[in-house]
């Protein structure tokens, strides 16, 4: 399996997906949700190196 650099795009959102789940950790209004937001953030960056052109 030959992996690729994600796009730009992708690699902020995953990002910015990532450090809002980091901060829901924090505020309890994004606390139920802050565990999925970073998973979401980790899954969108893999598909992102192993998809070509993604």
């Amino acid at each position: 399996m030959r992996l690729t650099p994600p796009k730009k795009w992708v690699f902020y959102v995953a990002a910015l997906l990532a450090i809002v789940g980091l901060i829901g950790v924090f505020v309890p209004a994004l606390g139920a949700y802050s565990f999925w937001l970073a998973f979401l953030g980790w899954l969108l960056l893999a598909a992102g190196n192993a998809l070509k052109g993604f």
